[in-house]
């Protein structure tokens, strides 16, 4: 994070370690976090999700990016990365079988993604779209979703205070 962790969440982990509470978990997750991102998720967006199987945790974006990604391609499919991006991206999707697919975007249009860029990009074997809120996200959230949901396209956002959505 780009702040200090607060006091009391730091606490809780030093009181968890004085507990002895050092062993890995499931790579799911604890099944109480699972169930407290459920209930959040509900309360703030009015999302309904099983914790048991549609709920997992990871260690960090990048496991999170590569998990979504594996699942999502198959050998061949294309997934649209509007540039500059993380550096996983392309990565990502050549390990899980997929060719990513550069979106150039330029200093004269504050590096969002436009429409037309993105129209133009999509073909039979496009599967997934990077949303990146560094790459004019979400200002064009709403365009750039009615265009994948017409195309029949996941959304794969990658932002911080992000939920993602799949069409």
């Amino acid at each position: 994070p780009d702040f200090v962790t607060p006091w009391a969440i730091r606490e809780a982990g030093i009181y968890s370690l004085e507990k002895g509470n050092t062993h890995y978990t499931s790579n799911w997750g604890l099944a109480e976090l699972r169930e407290e991102i459920c209930t959040y998720l509900n309360r703030r967006f009015n999302l309904t999700y099983n914790p048991k199987d549609e709920v997992m945790v990871t260690v960090g974006g990048s496991e999170a990016i590569d998990a979504c990604i594996r699942a999502l391609v198959d050998d061949g499919d294309e997934v649209l990365i509007p540039e500059p991006s993380f550096v996983c991206y392309t990565p990502c999707t050549i390990l899980a079988g997929g060719k990513p697919v550069p979106l150039v975007t330029t200093q004269e249009n504050n590096f969002k993604l436009t429409a037309d860029v993105l129209k133009a990009a999509i073909t039979p074997k496009t599967k997934a779209i990077y949303a990146v809120d560094y790459a004019g996200f979400p200002c064009e959230m709403d365009e750039i979703n009615a265009i994948a949901k017409k195309h029949g396209l996941f959304v794969i956002e990658d932002a911080a205070q992000a939920v993602g959505s799949t069409y």
